[in-house]
């Protein structure tokens, strides 16, 4: 399969609008595209999925290793594979490019395709295509304009040809038709566009018109690695997974090894009004439960099921949404008051309007407990505007490498009975032994 990475100079330039367009054009054009993610992005990967028809795998090197991204790429089946970066294109972990859309590009051999959004520039922006090509000796192809008009269009493609080496393969224009809404922590999930076909429909046609998709086709590349060694074996074991609207972030590689240790069934807070029937393994992952919490406060018997199924020993995992699912009470977003919530752990939940933990870090299990080995280290990733007041135990030291060379250190983790609730994000493809010490039932 042959790929090509869309990336940026920075967020908000037009990565996903582009991402989108042009997985959606493919299509049109009678390919199958297999779509990723650079980094730990649950919601792109849903539009992805929503275009291409196939779930989109993410590629994260701290979250799942140099051999956990070339994994989980061969993983992937269809003509052409799309990959879309994440911030601009050395942005990663710290002030260095280690764990960036650039750093994934040399470990899978695959060229960029820059987005650029540009105003008030001409030859200024192809000093910043000459700076990102030198900055770190990339594989930069070409460049597509997003959000202008033909005729600056047509100025940027002259200067570009005059003053980089690069390919300039067409532009997006400015139209307010495509444009995605946003809340508090990034896009509105794919699910809740009412009218996203329309949009796909209408962005797609602008890049056939406007895009040379053949001529970048041209710089695709092939990539093949070796065998994939992310595998547990088969336990025998009926596992409930929580999937709607208020709950739906799970790598696809995270499912995929679930599937390998038994049954896999799907189930939804918001409809549904018990747990499946005789399970093994309950996971519920994040989400937006404060944005749909007063619609999971009325479903009382999906509350009450989980809440007795994992006193009487249950085994859970569940993480950020799912941890606040968890608890008394949860605070709704937009300040509409505190709803009721399973109440397996004692605590509250409260949204506050800035990131209360955001990037990637590194867990130590500290405590004994019923579920992980103490000492065990996992890599994680958080992303959250909410914080929990809870006496709960917690078995997590969580660690955070500051920028300055300080270190930020906090406490989660919470452990109650068989369960174990988090704020922070796993993907198992890094911390195998995570995974298969939740699922040991000796």
């Amino acid at each position: 399969m042959k790929s090509v990475i869309i990336a940026s100079e920075s967020s908000g330039s037009g990565k996903t609008t582009a991402t989108i367009g042009l997985m959606a054009a493919l299509v049109k054009k009678g390919l199958k595209v297999q779509g990723y993610k650079v980094g730990p992005d649950y919601i792109d990967t849903a539009f992805h999925e929503k275009v291409t028809g196939k779930a989109s795998r993410n590629l994260d090197i701290f979250l799942m290793g140099e051999h956990g991204i070339k994994a989980s790429y061969m993983r992937g089946n269809g003509d052409v594979g799309i990959i879309e970066g994440v911030m601009g294109l050395y942005d990663g972990k710290g002030i260095d490019s280690k764990y960036s859309t650039a750093h994934v590009s040399k470990v899978l051999g695959i060229p960029v395709v820059l987005v650029m959004s540009s105003k008030g520039r001409s030859a200024t922006i192809c000093a910043e295509i000459n700076g990102m090509i030198d900055f770190g000796n990339i594989n930069i192809v070409g460049v597509i304009f997003n959000n202008i008009s033909e005729s600056y269009y047509k100025l940027l493609k002259a200067s570009v040809e005059k003053n980089c080496n690069v390919e300039v393969f067409g532009y997006i224009p400015k139209d307010n038709r495509i444009s995605l809404e946003s809340r508090h922590l990034g896009l509105v999930q794919s699910s809740e566009v009412e009218d996203l076909n329309s949009k796909i429909d209408i962005l797609s046609d602008m890049v056939l018109e406007n895009i040379n998709v053949d001529r970048m086709m041209k710089y695709f590349k092939e990539a093949n690695y070796a065998k994939d060694e992310f595998h547990i074996e088969n336990k025998n074991l009926k596992i409930a997974v929580a999937f709607d609207k208020a709950f739906s972030f799970y790598y696809k590689e995270n499912l995929e090894i679930l599937k390998e240790a038994g049954e896999v069934v799907f189930f939804s807070p918001l409809h549904d009004k018990k747990l499946p029937e005789d399970i093994d393994f309950l996971y519920i992952g994040g989400g937006y439960p404060e944005i749909f919490i007063k619609e999971l406060s009325e479903n009382k018997s999906m509350l009450s099921d989980i809440k007795n199924k994992l006193n009487l020993g249950l085994r859970c995992y569940a993480e950020c949404g799912g941890l606040m699912y968890l608890m008394d009470t949860v605070e709704d977003f937009s300040g509409g008051g505190n709803f009721n919530s399973v109440g397996f752990f004692t605590g509250s939940v409260h949204m506050t309007k800035k990131l209360q933990n955001f990037g990637y870090a590194n867990i130590k299990v500290s405590k004994e407990n019923n579920v992980l080995k103490q000492g065990l280290s996992i890599n994680c990733h958080e992303f959250h505007k909410s914080y929990i007041e809870s006496d709960e135990n917690r078995i997590y030291e969580v660690t955070k490498e500051m920028y300055n060379g300080k270190t930020k250190m906090w406490k989660c983790g919470y452990t109650k009975k068989n369960t174990l609730a988090s704020y922070a994000h796993v993907h198992f493809f890094g911390n195998l032994d995570f995974i298969k010490d939740m699922l040991d039932f000796k």
